[in-house]
């Protein structure tokens, strides 16, 4: 007997929204490493800091987290598909946890390198796997605002390390960071695998007990009967092959792959995480009543506001809009600092409106987490087949860890040897041609299934091949 459903609520999607913020609490424990660095670095480089510090060994405690974000990607990537989503998110607290116990630990500089480098494993590994569980377990309806929760848990992880950071020693927040993952720990590993990761392995007992975990209908329930169906056609469906590195350059992938270099390189060449990791260090060049601890600490809660917004418009306004939005509100915010820096650095009289480049970031801040900081995560779990998105999402955070270091490396070179303001017009010109690539090359998924996404991304490659051989 089929069971025809009522029309969903807000509450149907409960336990959905448990499972994802549980799983999310992964990123609060991973990026923590990041925001770590913001309080951390100007302790480390004080005369009264147990470890002596010079400014370049600052600049790689700082950006070394992104290799290791580089290796963890790549060490991760098979864990997803042979042993599942859950499985990996709980296996990658396990470098972290290695890694804060060396820096309790540390009384030279070289233990805090490899215990960063332990961190950036974990921080790689969990930016693969959790845009992949998150979009496997979420109602198409929803998918947009449990993609957001990434970046909503990344900036709480911010706020907490500015925070808490300039008020406690070096071994008390490590001591603090190390509870993060254990609390993951404990909360997460009562949810429930993907149903298509069942699916993919021949388990579909397990996959229907997952799936009446998370949408909390009844077997027979004709909503939840038709979705079952769904899933277990597109897992065969793109079953019929084994995945490999190389299906990602496919005609049928070579769009999706394409819409993923462009999103995570226009995320970063923003800037963003060079900002975040040496906000107090960019902050005490202002001549403002407020410290630098306290105009981060303004920071991270402007960024947490901030990055709510989307999650209750992604599903809604879409995520185009949202995108273009955010990339021209980061330009101009940029170009204003910009030209702050300019000034400041030709000896004009600026002291008088330091307030201008702090306000100025805090805008930067709120347009980049409104869509450059979200959406990117939304569409990667919904434009890659299933059975080679881990390796998709492999990619991206390779690609994202490689720019975040050099990013993050060349920002502390380019300060001291040219001027700030020199790196903060490469971000604004960057900036400026992603916005334009974005206007042209991304596409709208909002409200649409899986299937519809594929048939999507298949048209618009046979539409660009059409249109090269009229050309020849």
């Amino acid at each position: 007997m089929v069971i025809r459903n009522k029309e969903s609520g807000p509450t149907s999607y409960r336990y959905e929204y448990i499972a994802a913020v549980s799983a999310t609490l992964s990123l609060v424990a991973s990026v923590s490493c990041a925001g770590w660095s913001s309080p951390t670095i100007p302790a480390l480089l004080s005369l009264e800091s147990h470890i002596a510090i010079s400014a370049a060994q600052g600049s790689w405690i700082v950006s070394i987290l992104s290799i290791g974000g580089c290796a963890g990607s790549i060490a991760m990537s098979p864990m997803v598909e042979r042993y599942g989503r859950k499985c990996t998110l709980l296996v990658s607290m396990i470098p972290l946890i290695i890694g804060w116990i060396m820096i309790l630990i540390a009384s030279n500089v070289s233990t805090v390198y490899v215990a960063r480098f332990l961190h950036g494993m974990a921080y790689g590994a969990t930016l693969s796997a959790t845009p992949i569980y998150l979009g496997e377990i979420s109602s198409k309806s929803i998918r947009g605002s449990t993609g957001v929760l990434i970046a909503v848990m990344a900036k709480i992880a911010f706020l907490l390390q500015y925070s808490i950071g300039p008020y406690v020693s070096f071994r008390s927040l490590a001591w603090i960071n190390l509870s993060f993952p254990v609390i993951f720990l404990v909360t997460f590993c009562w949810m429930p695998e993907s149903p298509y990761y069942y699916l993919s392995h021949g388990n579909e007992e397990a996959a229907l007990q997952s799936l009446h975990w998370l949408r909390r209908t009844g077997f027979y329930n004709e909503n939840f009967l038709r979705e079952y169906h769904q899933m277990r056609l597109l897992v065969e469906k793109n079953r019929q092959h084994h995945p490999s590195l190389k299906d990602l350059f496919t005609k049928q992938n070579r769009k999706s792959l394409g819409l993923i270099l462009l999103l995570s390189t226009g995320m970063q060449l923003t800037g963003v995480n060079a900002i975040l990791g040496y906000a107090q260090t960019i902050f005490s060049k202002l001549d403002m009543n407020l410290s630098a601890a306290e105009m981060s600490i303004m920071l991270g809660v402007v960024q947490l506001m901030a990055v709510c917004i989307p999650t209750y418009f992604v599903d809604k306004a879409g995520r185009r809009p949202m995108l273009l939005i955010s990339s021209i509100g980061s330009f101009v915010g940029l170009i204003i600092c910009s030209s702050y820096f300019t000034l400041n650095a030709m000896g004009c009289v600026t002291e008088a409106y330091s307030w201008v480049p702090f306000v100025a970031t805090l805008g930067f801040i709120v347009s980049f987490s409104v869509g450059l900081a979200t959406v990117p995560f939304a569409i990667l779990g919904e434009v890659f087949p299933k059975n080679i998105k881990a390796n998709a999402n492999a990619v991206f955070s390779v690609i994202t860890s490689a720019i975040v270091f050099t990013v993050l490396k060349m920002f502390q070179v380019i300060s001291d040897g040219a001027g700030t303001y020199v790196a903060f017009w490469i971000f604004a010109i960057c900036t400026a041609g992603t916005t334009v690539m974005m206007y042209f090359f991304v596409p709208e998924t909002k409200g649409k299934s899986f299937d519809e996404i594929q048939d999507m991304m298949q048209r618009t490659t046979d539409k660009v091949q059409k249109r090269r051989t009229t050309c020849c």
